[in-house]
């Protein structure tokens, strides 16, 4: 310890910047079923900087995908999304998850089943979460359906990064995810649910 002070005193210590990004950016966490199709989605927002596949929600540290996918852990598939709030609101982000998701079933999206893929909106503070009920409950008003929208809102937990194979998977897989996302039907029954 002190050679770090000493060190620090003489500035012989060098300390990395943070990018400048850092300075101005804010985090949401989203669960829409299949992080795939999460981090597609979100990849393509101006002012989306990162985002991150992972699993949030559940009682097991650091889990697995495996242990993930046997909907034991109660985790759910979701996405870290890094953004610069001066060019999108977390308002909007939730109007556009909104839109990729079907908030009207539980404990599954499109042909993906189990607790691992329901649909959550993970707030990080209490403005947030004051912002994602609002936006629900405006929702709830205006929505194009009439089946109830069963999407949870809690305070987000941990957040384990999913393993290298899942992050931005359809970037390295194009056609099998294109397959997969077609074959799942997610694209259909989006166009059939918010017309």
């Amino acid at each position: 310890m002190q050679k770090l002070v000493l060190a620090l005193l003489m500035g012989s210590l060098t300390v990395a910047a943070a990018p400048a990004w850092a300075q101005t950016t804010a985090k949401a966490t989203l669960a829409g079923g299949c992080f795939w199709c999460v981090e597609a989605d979100f990849d393509k927002l101006p002012g989306v900087i990162a985002t991150t596949s992972g699993y949030i929600g559940g009682k097991t540290a650091k889990p697995t995908y495996e242990q993930v996918s046997s909907n034991t852990t109660g985790h759910a598939e979701a996405v870290e999304i890094v953004y610069d709030p001066t060019k999108l609101s977390y308002e909007q982000l939730l109007a556009h998850f909104w839109r990729t998701i079907d908030p009207t079933t539980p404990d599954r999206q499109f042909c993906d089943v189990g607790n691992s893929y329901r649909t959550a909106i993970f707030a990080h503070d209490a403005a947030q979460l004051a912002a994602a009920q609002a936006s629900k409950a405006a929702l709830e008003k205006n929505k194009p359906f009439p089946e109830p929208i069963v999407t949870q809102i809690v305070l987000a937990g941990p957040f384990t990064a999913a393993e290298t194979y899942h992050q931005d998977y359809y970037k390295k897989n194009p056609v099998r995810y294109q397959y997969y996302r077609a074959s799942c039907g997610r694209d259909a029954r989006l166009k059939q649910l918010w017309k």
